[in-house]
């Protein structure tokens, strides 16, 4: 058996679940599947799957092996395609990453829709609030809110992100609306990082942060700021809903910093294959869109 086939046997099986359920989907026998995903670990010297009487897990190398097969196995199709005559539309497997609530709150919607433009096209989203490897990780496209340092990679950049400063109305009536960034040291302060906040177009003003509650997500910052215990510093689109049903009030709103920028990013140069060319145009269309419309994204 060719390695193309022993790869799509194996990710059938990780997708599965089991090799029986495997062997069923691609009509082919059972042993033929196992010995199919053994030559695999033969070939590479290592273990992919740990295998019990009830359950299939992969390992630490298989988790990294499959990522690799799926695009793998993606640029086969797609190269098929475009041998074909079938290029305008791309088809395949796309994976796309982003910071977790922007990811779920702003790139999911454009994926969806996406999906309803192009029925070929599969997405698999992996929204994680750290840095990741494109390369190692088998990843297509990056969504990154941040100024990026030089790299490989090529990016295009789809608009900016305020940082702002605010807190509940019920807060601001009882200990008063801070009028310049040394006022916050009279508040209290909800941290999530910095020891300093930083403020001015030039960062010219620091702030130390000397933060009684300190949250480790910002899901709860958020709540607490919601709540009224006191102030915090987020990026605009995470309280964006909040600012318009008016649970919280922006302060400080000269102050603020230079917004930062959202990227897209994707390894592939001139290059580029269709599938991830169709959604960088597609997803810079559709956000561009909303800078326009919404406060909470500039140009």
């Amino acid at each position: 058996m060719d390695r193309w086939q022993a790869m799509r046997i194996f990710v059938q099986v990780v997708d599965c679940g089991g090799f029986a359920p495997a062997a069923r989907t691609l009509h082919l026998s059972a042993p033929s599947v196992t010995r199919a995903v053994a030559g695999l670990e033969d070939l590479i010297g290592t273990r992919l799957l740990v295998r019990t009487t009830r359950s299939l897990k992969l390992t630490p190398a298989g988790e990294g092996y499959v990522a690799d097969c799926r695009r793998i196995l993606a640029d086969i199709a797609e190269a098929e395609a475009n041998a074909a005559g079938s290029f305008t539309r791309p088809a395949g497997l796309l994976t796309v990453t982003a910071p977790t609530l922007f990811g779920s709150m702003h790139v999911l919607p454009v994926i969806l829709e996406f999906l309803e433009h192009y029925p070929a096209m599969q997405v698999r989203t992996v929204f994680v609030d750290r840095v990741t490897n494109l390369v190692e990780e088998g990843l297509d496209v990056a969504i990154r809110i941040a100024a990026l340092p030089d790299s490989g990679l090529i990016a295009r950049r789809i608009g900016s992100i305020r940082q702002v400063i605010c807190g509940s109305p019920d807060y601001l009536a009882r200990c008063g609306e801070p009028e310049k960034p040394q006022d916050l040291t009279r508040h209290s302060l909800i941290g999530r990082g910095p020891k300093e906040w930083l403020f001015g177009k030039d960062n010219g003003i620091g702030v130390p942060v000397n933060a009684r509650l300190v949250c480790n997500t910002n899901d709860a910052a958020i709540a607490a700021a919601v709540a009224g215990w006191g102030l915090s510093r987020f990026q605009s689109y995470q309280v964006a809903p909040h600012i318009q049903a008016r649970r919280l009030k922006v302060v400080l709103a000269d102050y603020e910093r230079d917004p930062v920028p959202i990227h897209i990013l994707h390894t592939e140069g001139r290059m580029v294959s269709a599938r991830v060319r169709a959604f960088v145009d597609f997803a810079a269309e559709r956000f561009r869109a909303r800078a326009k419309a919404n406060a909470e994204f500039q140009l």
